[in-house]
């Protein structure tokens, strides 16, 4: 386990050194790996640093009021509204590496656009370690690691929570006193809902998506999971009142687990899984079934894509 402070020391210490007089950006999600690698790097360099967070359209209920909220207390942070730069890129895309490669340029080009606004010349980054071995082992690309385009306009990118597991991480947000908001926060995949969708990205599987989302994370809290969410895989048909629909199905996951590089499927009770399942199909007229994911990782992963 990483001693905390003599990190934070350390951490603070490369960026300062990697950045020097420079100006930096960081990419902030809202995920405590980014709001980590962000209070780090404002501690480090402080009115250099330009927080960004980009809002891409694929994000959760309420993110980005949440965003504006927590880091209130960064003067320089910037949204970007870029939803409809995002889907016009994903527009017809349905397989998951490319969907991943697609948004990791995109990004990418998002921050450039800022960093000539702000005369930055680096980018700091909430890469941990298990995004890298996930992408290095060519298991699933990660936006920030393999989904990097091959070509980037920047004098530099720092990456200081890099080595670090995401139980570590959450370590170092509760000693950075990060909200609990954050801190506890269950994990969020840097494509967002993107992820989260079978196939191609769409307006209709979106507001599924994160409707379902929301009522996911709401209903299994006090069952403590490492991560819980729901997915849209497809259709079926179902029935409404009276009438016959062809639906979509969304499929649950709830999961345990320390880092994320194994996890086991979550036990939960049949009554939670029957009022998501009744909150979800009553919520929206368009989803036909809700089922839920019983596979432990391996063999499968924990996001679908």
């Amino acid at each position: 386990m990483v001693n905390v402070e003599e990190f934070i020391d350390e951490a603070t210490t490369e960026i300062t050194e990697a950045v020097g007089d420079a100006n930096a950006i960081i990419a902030l999600s809202g995920g405590v790996d980014s709001s980590v690698a962000a209070a780090l790097a404002y501690r480090a360099i402080g009115d250099q640093l330009t927080p960004v967070y980009v809002d891409t359209g694929l994000m959760r209920k309420g993110e980005t009021d949440q965003i504006r909220e927590t880091f209130a207390f960064m003067d320089s942070l910037e949204v970007v509204e870029a939803q409809g730069r995002f889907l016009d890129a994903l527009a017809g895309v349905t397989d998951p590496e490319e969907k991943r490669h697609v948004i990791g340029e995109q990004f990418i080009r998002e921050f450039e656009r800022e960093a000539i606004e702000t005369d930055a010349e680096y980018l700091v980054q909430g890469t941990i370690y298990p995004d890298r071995i996930e992408s290095e082992g060519n298991i699933k690309s990660h936006h920030n690691v393999g989904g990097l385009p091959d070509v980037v306009d920047f004098e530099g990118i720092v990456e200081p929570v890099r080595d670090l597991y995401k139980d570590e991480v959450r370590e170092v947000a509760r000693a950075l006193d990060l909200e609990a908001v954050i801190s506890e926060r269950m994990p969020f995949p840097g494509p967002g809902l993107a992820v989260r969708i079978i196939g191609e990205i769409t307006e209709e599987k979106l507001a599924v998506a994160r409707d379902a989302n929301h009522v996911v994370e709401e209903e299994v809290a006090e069952h403590d999971p490492w991560q819980a969410f729901a997915a849209v895989i497809g259709k079926a048909t179902g029935v409404k009142g009276d009438n016959r629909v062809h639906g979509w199905v969304v499929s649950v996951r709830s999961v345990e687990s320390r880092d994320g590089m194994t996890a086991r499927a979550q036990n939960l009770p049949w009554e939670t899984l029957q009022r998501i399942q009744s909150r979800i199909t009553g919520e929206n007229d368009d989803v036909a079934r809700v089922v839920y994911d019983v596979t432990h990782k391996p063999p499968a992963t924990i996001e679908y894509e």
